[in-house]
């Protein structure tokens, strides 16, 4: 029998993910919290060390990750399904990517869309033709702005999801990084192995997290002091923590769809309005001229910068900035990456990379040159009146760079409830991810846990406020992405090795052999038509699946091979390694259809009750075996190794 599912009262928590991951996080917050000033320098010097001995490592790092992006969406592969080959996309395109967008770069545009541009006019990068303030640091300053925001920062992004979406709504596993060691270690990715990869994944998305509601709390005070007087400080900053994550609260009980999607929707309408407002009412032909030379120049210049360690010149520009927001994206790729899994299931692999590198990356540079070259334009026109405020407080910067537009009250409101809903949809966001990693993958967890993470999350970046300000969160953020980094990597080679493996496993959509009885077609007629419940389901995978995986394995020991079965929770799979070296598996997972949505007029269910019937889905391949026979499975299975086996000996 299929393991028992939770209740949803049921606490589904991995606890040795849960335990080791909180033991760590609970160490850095009562040794930031107790010790603030040896904690701070602490931080400092572990993120000195960190950067002179791996900057070359995260630099390298992100550089295989996009290229392995665009090798995955322009070859062989990227026709394949994140799921079934009959499934399409849940979310249409435009919900998509307001979630996208609001989850990956939210509160960080509102916090540098305006001061980046404007401190590398102000303090062009080492090695750089432009000097200060000049028309040629204008140009290096957008261009380096756009490489940190660019391309290499979706593609973290896009690996993290392309691996959990392939292996969890493709082959079965569970929606953890974990699942990307199966290639490696088989049904054994569920051990210690397993626990250890997934509570890195834990403690980088807290830290990564953290940090942007950090960001996102200090913003937010320099807004609302502009705007009404509000004092400013880490324990006002402290407050404004609270009070936001109670609002996520809400979301979070309210759950993805009512939740988080209609806020991301939000976030996008009010952040093109306002980014409306200041091309309309800024140098309108120049921000146009300036976006297509800007991406141009970016273009030019992406493989030079992707390596540029400035050994010729050394600085601490470098750690300050491009290292800083590597590690910042890394840190943050559990949380976004599973985020974009979660809602691209039905896509293709080149949809899905296309759709996470280009999409955002075009709306972000659209952001950087409206924000950025407004700025520094308005910049050169009063001597350096702003980069002046910048250099001052960088929190407020958005706000002062406001002032100076029209409608400046009403714009200054607009942009600080934008950053409340970014901060908002940012815990919620991470509040879910985190729980699925703490879970083991569950989908379907008691809320209570998700409302315990996304106050963790709040009191972790309270803490780390005030031990240390914005400083001490970068640090974290930067020294907590380090062993996440090779782990991506691994999971980035097991993605690739999956994807080859099964190319040599399957022939397109129609199964590897179909039951050859003379009423097969009518069984089969009768199983498609009888739309089997969950329980029937399981009981065919117990009758019928397991047994003829169980006689498979018997005959490949018996052989000299090795072979394992793994059954539970709606899954049967067989992984063997065969006498000759060569490894194959085979599994059935439960899947369970929602009807169409025109069936669903003017209905309002809930995600429970659109699931309506259940398939038995060969992983990897799509097709339904429900209703096969005990022999017809064994042929199936017979037929896919033989493919495997010619495939090996190529």
């Amino acid at each position: 029998m299929a393991e028992p599912r939770p209740s949803p009262s049921q606490s589904s928590i991995c606890w040795p993910v849960f335990l080791s991951a909180g033991f760590v996080l609970l160490a850095l917050v009562l040794f930031a919290g107790l010790w603030p000033e040896r904690a701070a320098g602490t931080f400092t010097a572990a993120q000195a060390w960190v950067i002179q001995s791996f900057g070359w490592f995260y630099m390298l790092a992100v550089a295989i990750f996009l290229v392995a992006a665009l090798l995955l969406a322009f070859g062989r592969h990227g026709g394949v399904r994140l799921g079934a080959d009959d499934e399409t996309p849940e979310f249409g395109n435009g919900s998509w990517f307001a979630m996208l967008f609001s989850a990956g770069m939210g509160i960080g545009l509102m916090f540098f869309g305006v001061a980046e541009p404007v401190m590398h006019y102000a303090a062009p990068p080492p090695g750089t033709a432009g000097t200060a303030q000049s028309f040629g640091a204008a140009r290096e300053a957008m261009v380096s702005t756009f490489f940190h925001w660019g391309l290499h920062a979706w593609a973290v992004y896009a690996m993290v999801g392309l691996v959990l979406a392939y292996f969890g709504f493709r082959r079965g596993l569970p929606l953890t990084l974990r699942s990307a060691l199966y290639p490696f270690l088989g049904e054994r990715f569920r051990g210690w192995p397993g626990h250890v990869v997934d509570s890195f994944a834990v403690i980088g998305t807290m830290l990564g997290v953290a940090t942007s509601l950090g960001y996102g709390a200090a913003q937010a005070n320099a807004g609302l002091a502009h705007l009404t007087g509000m004092p400013t400080g880490p324990w006002v900053q402290v407050a404004l923590i609270a009070g936001i994550i109670a609002i996520a609260l809400v979301s979070v009980m309210l759950g993805l769809d009512a939740g988080i999607r209609r806020l991301s929707i939000l976030n996008l309408g009010l952040a093109l309005g306002l980014m409306v407002f200041v091309l309309a009412t800024g140098p309108t032909l120049f921000l146009v001229q300036a976006y297509v030379q800007n991406t141009g120049a970016y273009l030019a210049d992406i493989v030079g910068r992707t390596f540029r360690l400035h050994a010729y010149e050394p600085s601490g520009w470098l750690g300050g900035w491009t290292l800083l927001y590597w590690a910042w994206w890394i840190a943050w790729s559990p949380f976004v990456g599973m985020f974009i899994a979660r809602i691209s299931r039905g896509r293709t692999i080149k949809e899905f990379v296309l759709g996470v590198l280009v999409a955002p990356a075009g709306f972000t540079f659209a952001w950087m040159t409206i924000f950025g070259n407004t700025a520094i334009q308005m910049d050169m026109a009063q001597d350096g009146w702003l980069s002046a405020a910048v250099g001052a407080d960088v929190t407020s910067a958005l706000f002062r760079f406001l002032e100076a537009q029209p409608l400046s009250a009403i714009t200054g409101w607009v942009a600080t409830l934008l950053i409340v809903t970014f901060f908002v949809t940012s815990a919620d966001s991470a509040a879910l991810v985190v729980d699925t990693i703490a879970s083991g993958g569950s989908e379907e967890n008691p809320v209570w846990q998700r409302i315990f993470w996304c106050v963790a999350i709040g009191a972790l970046a309270a803490v780390l406020l005030l031990a240390g300000g914005l400083s001490a969160l970068q640090t974290a953020s930067l020294i907590g992405a380090l062993p996440f980094t090779a782990i991506m990597l691994i999971a980035t080679w097991g993605l690739m090795r999956a994807l080859n493996e099964e190319e040599g496993t399957r022939t397109g959509h129609a199964p590897a052999r179909a039951p050859a009885a003379a009423d097969g077609w009518q069984q089969r007629l009768g199983a498609a038509l009888h739309r089997p419940n969950r329980v029937t389901a399981e009981r065919h995978l117990d009758a019928a699946i397991r047994p003829a995986l169980e006689a498979v394995a018997e005959e490949i020991r018996k052989r000299g091979g090795q072979a394992d079965l793994v059954a539970g929770d709606g899954r049967a799979a067989l992984a063997a390694d065969l006498p000759g070296g060569a490894r194959f598996t085979y599994a059935v997972q439960l899947r369970a259809m929602k009807e169409a949505a025109f069936a669903l007029a003017g209905a309002q269910p809930t995600e429970a009750s659109r699931h309506r019937w259940w398939r038995a889905e060969v992983a990897g391949a799509g097709y339904d075996v429900f209703g096969w026979t005990r022999d017809d499975i064994i042929g199936d299975v017979m037929a896919v190794l033989d493919r495997a086996l010619v495939r090996a000996a190529r």
